[in-house]
């Protein structure tokens, strides 16, 4: 991907192999596409195919075996993604239905019809251990308490930006802003759920009481399709078997950290684009386990 290493990059070295070693495993040789799990995206609604599709590419060029992209459409918008002919493309209507998926993403251009809500109301009634949730879906979740009991998830992972902070704590985005933590353990607490509060410093909290403030990243995250980026990126690791609690702070960080390599290649900040966050997740990751 670079001529040149880029500076800081036994930096990043250091600091997953004190935060985060996992990052720094190699795989072992009899692995097969199964070990490392499958992610399934739920969004993609008319027009909006592109977020979903970015959200499954990271979950491949972020470790995952398999990725399936289920667009909340009548009929498949197009019959394969010709840059990425690695996505498995389905509709939501089939893809729910599915037994093989071990974490989804949902909402990445989801939509908030009640096509789309039936569509989450079918997951998060079904047996599948792990759900990301972001976007479209985190408007659902409060536009339709009905669908969605509190109690019913055992493992949930809530990623909002500050006005969907806002909108799930029925506050302003300046009440989020003010106390950012507060914000995020209380969504933690009344969703009883992990929570990534996006934004400068992204904080992670959970129901039980975990908090942490993420320091990777720049201005060139702003962008359209980054948190579609990021959502894909956690739903990888946790499609991995790597533990929520590791899981996420190390998907946070990673995402920022490659926002970083990005502007130090020159790269952005200005006009850097969510899919370029793709090529340099993976190469940081495969630069950590070689340790360079």
């Amino acid at each position: 991907m670079f001529n040149t290493v880029p500076p800081r990059v036994a930096d990043y070295v250091a600091y997953a192999k004190a935060n985060f070693p996992f990052l720094l495993q190699a795989r072992p040789d009899d692995c097969h596409k199964g070990t490392f799990g499958t992610v399934g995206v739920l969004g993609g609604s008319e027009g909006m195919a592109g977020a979903a599709l970015l959200a499954g590419t990271a979950a491949l060029f972020s470790g995952c075996g398999k990725s399936i992209v289920a667009f909340n459409q009548a009929h498949l918008p197009m019959a394969v993604y010709p840059t990425r002919p690695e996505l498995i493309l389905d509709i939501a209507a089939h893809a729910v239905k599915r037994t093989d998926i071990t974490t989804w993403a949902i909402g990445c251009g989801l939509g908030q019809t009640e096509l789309a809500a039936r569509a989450l109301h079918a997951l998060w009634n079904s047996t599948h251990p792990q759900l990301v949730l972001d976007a479209d879906a985190l408007h659902l979740l409060v536009e339709h308490p009905q669908f969605f009991p509190h109690t019913k998830r055992a493992d949930l992972v809530l990623t909002p930006h500050p006005g969907e902070a806002a909108h799930l704590l029925n506050i302003s985005v300046n009440q989020v802003q003010s106390n950012r933590a507060w914000a995020a353990r209380e969504i933690a607490v009344r969703y009883r759920c992990w929570v990534v509060l996006k934004g400068h410093n992204t904080v992670i909290s959970s129901a039980r009481g975990f908090m942490h403030e993420n320091t990777s990243g720049n201005a060139g995250l702003a962008t359209a399709g980054s948190g579609d980026v990021l959502a894909g990126v956690i739903a990888s690791f946790l499609a991995q078997g790597i533990e929520a609690e590791k899981a996420i702070p190390a998907a946070v960080w990673l995402h920022g950290a490659a926002a970083e390599i990005l502007v130090a290649a020159q790269v952005g900040p200005i006009g850097l684009l969510a899919n370029e966050l793709n090529d340099a997740i993976r190469w940081l990751r495969n630069r950590l386990v070689a340790g360079m």
